[in-house]
């Protein structure tokens, strides 16, 4: 059966990117969310071999480090031109500094080693798993995807990540060009576009109450 969030909630994130757009996820069913970050949770290892198993594995640690409920997302950009990569290790291969411009600079390498340039070519989505665990290990999973294309230079500021280099299909702006409320902000206000905006109303849809 599923379980509804109630009360405090742990975000189990150190990714300021990741930890607003889920906080204004949030924001209409009055959930009181604090970061892993601001309570000064270690990251623990993901290990898990897809984006759900490292969702489970970070909601899980924060949930029984903090005796609250904690939700976790694991995302990252599969690029079909490259065998499924970056994937999983997307956030890896930005690095410890975070360098994602170096990270987009690198598919951009790979792809044209690869002769990807044209559009049909260069296809990709984006996958958001999320996860909510309890400190009794009910767990609560979904998981959702975007599909779009890979375009070179970079367009846009906004967002973060793989985002500007990202654009949807059926769209002429990047994940980099469009506002926030537009890439992941939900229906009527916006259009639920976003990976992790898709994973949240499955979530909803199980978990939350609006206010």
């Amino acid at each position: 059966m599923h379980r509804r969030i109630t009360g405090k909630l742990v975000i189990a994130t150190h990714n300021p990117g990741k930890l607003a757009e889920m906080k204004e996820l949030l924001a209409p069913y009055g959930i009181e969310a604090v970061s892993a970050g601001e309570l000064g949770l270690d990251e623990p290892d993901e290990t898990g071999n897809d984006f759900r198993s490292n969702a489970a594995i970070k909601a899980i640690a924060a949930a029984r480090a903090t005796r609250l409920p904690a939700f976790a997302d694991d995302s990252g950009i599969v690029v079909d031109a490259l065998d499924g990569a970056p994937g999983i290790y997307s956030a890896r291969w930005a690095g410890p500094t975070k360098d994602f411009n170096a990270a987009m600079a690198q598919i951009e390498r790979l792809l044209q080693e690869r002769g990807a340039a044209a559009p049909d070519k260069r296809t990709a989505h984006f996958v958001s798993a999320l996860c909510v665990a309890w400190p009794d290990d009910h767990l609560e999973e979904v998981e959702a995807r975007v599909d779009g294309t890979l375009v070179w230079p970079p367009r846009g500021t906004a967002g973060f990540g793989y985002d500007p280099m990202f654009l949807p299909d059926g769209h002429a702006r990047t994940f980099g060009e469009m506002e926030s409320i537009e890439k992941h902000g939900l229906p009527p206000i916006g259009l639920g576009l976003s990976h992790r905006a898709r994973a949240f109303v499955k979530l909803a849809e199980i978990c939350l109450e609006p206010r």
